[in-house]
């Protein structure tokens, strides 16, 4: 990972992980209030089984994300596997804020006066993400620098 230019290295390899990291904690540690700030204009209703379960799934997932970032990036040495990592992660992006934007509606989705942290989370950090990725796979912070022992094996 050392070949990643310097902003999407910072993200991908600190802001990334420490959010997702952030989003495992986040259920387990209040269940409650993260699943009722999912959607940020509805009132809180009581935390049934099947939320508190499907809550904490979700934070299972991030955990999982977080390691995974951490277990590719930080494993690798060669650029194909980062790309394809940054794909793969690009498309659960657009995924993600899809679904977001599909409960929340139009209305709560543009209204960014009104979001709250996870919506800044779903909507806004995702968005970040899938620009920067964007960006680096475009090759808009420049080309990789391969050292020598992965040009070799190439």
């Amino acid at each position: 990972m050392a070949f990643l230019p310097p902003f999407p290295r910072l993200v991908f390899t600190i802001l990334e992980p420490l959010a997702c990291i952030g989003g495992y904690l986040a259920p387990v540690l209040d269940t409650a209030s993260f699943a009722a700030a999912q959607v940020p204009s509805i009132t809180p209703t009581p935390l049934t089984s099947t939320t508190q379960i499907l809550a904490l799934q979700l934070g299972n997932c991030y955990g999982l994300l977080a390691l995974i970032c951490i277990g590719v990036l930080y494993s690798t040495n060669e650029p194909k596997v980062v790309r394809n990592y940054l794909i793969a992660c690009a498309i659960a992006d657009i995924g993600h804020v899809w679904v977001t934007y599909q409960v929340l509606g139009y209305a709560n989705f543009v209204d960014v006066k009104s979001w709250n942290s996870l919506a800044w989370g779903n909507i806004g950090f995702t968005l970040f993400l899938f620009v920067t990725r964007f960006a680096y796979l475009a090759g808009l912070f420049g080309y990789d620098r391969i050292n020598a022992s992965v040009r070799k094996r190439a």
